[in-house]
């Protein structure tokens, strides 16, 4: 059997959390300006979640973690223009 394909984020997942920490003190250390704010990040990591390239946290189009991506102010969604 193969491993199992959860579209949620690492933070949903049991074993996602430790990276989903890691994900969390890295961002930490950055400047409040690179981040988004909290609304805009929420309201990317809903779009991410309803996205079917969702896999285990990570973004089927280009690798990255969506929590990570959704989290930075000047990123975009690698999938769709506008999307966010």
């Amino acid at each position: 059997m193969g491993e199992r394909i959860c579209r949620c984020l690492l933070a949903e997942m049991e074993d996602g959390r430790p990276l989903y920490e890691i994900i969390r003190e890295y961002l930490a250390t950055l400047p409040p300006e690179a981040l988004a704010d909290a609304p805009v990040y929420a309201e990317r990591l809903e779009i991410c979640r309803a996205c079917a390239r969702l896999r285990n946290g990570t973004c089927a189009r280009c690798g990255c973690y969506v929590e990570e991506r959704a989290a930075k102010r000047n990123q975009r969604c690698p999938d769709v223009p506008g999307k966010w």
